[in-house]
């Protein structure tokens, strides 16, 4: 009889099929799609023989349906905000992969106060001290001591 094993994408219980007792994902269509998409992901950055069959499969299916993309997007606006949105993020991550190891400091005027940078993201910023960054000045809430006029 086999273990039960937790699914690494729901992580539900459940008991390998007795026809594959290498299992290692639920039967859940979700699960299953996703392992299959973690498959051709794997398999994409792997093989070159695959990658060209599946690349050569995309050209020809796009040669078969020449205007489909831009009739995608008259149809789904919200897709078409949706990939700009992406897209913005994708334009700042490219930027930041661009900083790494950049040394540039321009106009640097010593202050006394910290920065610090919190986020999931930190990463990207590997090894750069070049972080582009929205300051506000204060003024000082005490008044200045006001001198007396030369009469």
């Amino acid at each position: 009889m086999s273990e039960t094993r937790r699914c690494p994408h729901c992580q539900s219980s459940f008991l390998p099929s007795a026809y594959r007792p290498q299992q290692r994902v639920c039967g859940q269509p979700d699960c299953q799609r996703r392992r299959r998409a973690d498959y051709h992901r794997k398999k994409l950055a792997t093989d070159p023989e695959y990658r060209q069959g599946v690349g050569e499969s995309q050209k020809q299916w796009r040669e078969e349906h020449p205007g489909y993309q831009k009739q995608y997007w008259k149809d789904h606006p919200q897709a078409v905000a949706r990939n700009r949105q992406q897209q913005h993020l994708r334009d700042q991550r490219r930027r930041l992969r661009h900083l790494v190891k950049n040394n540039l400091a321009l106009d640097l005027k010593h202050s006394a106060s910290e920065v610090w940078l919190l986020g999931p993201k930190l990463h990207d910023l590997d090894k750069n001290n070049l972080a582009s960054a929205q300051v506000l000045i204060l003024a000082p809430v005490v008044p200045l001591p006001v001198e007396p006029s030369p009469s």
